[in-house]
């Protein structure tokens, strides 16, 4: 079976996670400029923002990188789920003085479009990865169309059979311990999710695929007992949030570089979808899955006027702090140098 390093041509088996939010450019150019697969995420980009940046790291490195889109069906907006959210937030923001129905609803992350697929086109990234599934056939074709691998991440053995059956280059095996987003796209049962040392071999004997570890891998042995159980390369994101490339918030680095970042949960709260992140105010409060949110993506607008003025006050009490279950490896070094650690030793 092939490893990450013989599929794409590179030096290094580690894939650094594409973190939407937290990152653009310059830390994916920094990844593969060291030997590894950098990856930019494009869930929160306009098209011309994502223009941009795929032009940015394109003037920075000539080496393979990966561009991350989200595939989920945009929900139809319901103002019954929207007042039962805003009635859900609504202490909070008479505690900072804010007015409620001035929030203007709508999503705050966008599924692959032909339209984003236009922009790609003009740039043919080595690597083009999906989480939630996969786009349309039609979609995929073209994408497929200027030679990309295609890679998407799997978190139960159905999912990982699902999209060999459609044709993906690569599965990533995200555990349970993984940060951001669940990749979970067959079932909304969270029962049957799994850490990423259980899913690995599962996938691994199920599937013909190279197949990528993600969840909970923070340093050189974690990477190293992931390639053991049989792992064509790893995927680590947390890992890479303090990272002076990196465009991770004042108040989520403090939070990463304090004893909270050892409690994190899944919570719907910041978008409707479950993904792990450290455990703050409005998740210990509300609970951290609540049947309050509207379908993802449209909790987000709602909550941004919170995190935004408790944020302007040093506090991440309504911020997404995105998180793996395993900040340990969490360090202020450059993303080079933290890339090169994590394969040391392979």
């Amino acid at each position: 079976m092939a490893t990450l390093r013989t599929l794409l041509d590179i030096e290094l088996p580690v894939i650094q996670a594409p973190m939407a939010g937290v990152q653009g450019s310059a830390l994916a150019a920094a990844v593969s400029n060291a030997g590894g697969l950098g990856s930019l995420p494009c869930a929160m980009l306009s098209l011309d923002a994502m223009r941009n940046e795929l032009a940015a790291i394109k003037a920075q490195t000539a080496r393979p990188f990966n561009v991350n889109f989200f595939c989920h069906a945009p929900p139809a907006p319901s103002a019954e789920r929207e007042a039962v959210w805003r009635a859900a937030l609504a202490r909070y923001y008479r505690e900072f003085g804010l007015e409620v129905g001035a929030v203007p609803a709508g999503p705050g992350r966008a599924p692959f479009t032909a339209e984003a697929a236009d922009v790609l086109s003009e740039f043919r990234p080595a690597v083009v990865s999906f989480h939630f599934g996969l786009p349309s056939a039609a979609l995929l074709a073209r994408v497929r169309t200027w030679g990309p691998k295609i890679f998407s991440s799997a978190t139960t053995v159905e999912e990982a059979r699902w999209l060999e059956a459609h044709g993906v280059d690569a599965v990533i095996a995200q555990g349970l311990e993984a940060g951001g987003h669940r990749g979970i796209f067959l079932s909304d049962d969270l029962s049957n999710q799994v850490g990423t040392f259980a899913l690995l071999p599962q996938i691994a004997r199920a599937v013909k695929l190279p197949v990528i570890a993600a969840g909970g891998i923070a340093d050189a042995k974690g990477v190293a007992a992931a390639l053991a159980l049989g792992a064509a390369g790893v995927q680590i994101g947390t890992a890479y949030l303090l990272c002076p490339e990196a465009t991770t918030s004042a108040v989520h680095r403090a939070a990463l570089k304090s004893e909270a970042a050892r409690h994190t949960a899944l919570t719907n709260l910041f978008t409707g979808r479950p993904a792990r992140g450290i455990v703050n105010r409005i998740m210990r409060e509300l609970g951290p899955l609540s049947t309050a949110p509207p379908a993802f993506p449209l909790a987000t607008s709602a909550i941004a006027p919170l995190r935004a003025k408790a944020e302007s006050q040093g506090s991440g009490d309504f911020s997404p702090l995105w998180s793996g279950q395993n900040a340990s490896g969490c360090r202020e070094i450059p993303a080079a140098e933290l890339t090169r650690e994590l394969a040391a030793g392979l």
